[in-house]
């Protein structure tokens, strides 16, 4: 993508790369940690 579209990619994002691996924390007070592993669980999974 970043070959084929270059020119329009860079006039808003100019990262090498569009995602990495690593991961996100925020806080959820107020849950217990089945309702929220329910909820992580019940989250859609990305289409190929």
């Amino acid at each position: 993508m970043r070959q084929e579209f270059s020119e329009h990619l860079n006039t808003f994002y100019s990262k090498d790369v569009f995602w990495n691996g690593s991961y996100f924390i925020a806080s959820c007070g107020g849950v217990t940690v089945s309702t929220l592993k329910k909820y992580i669980e019940n989250q859609q999974q990305p289409e190929d």
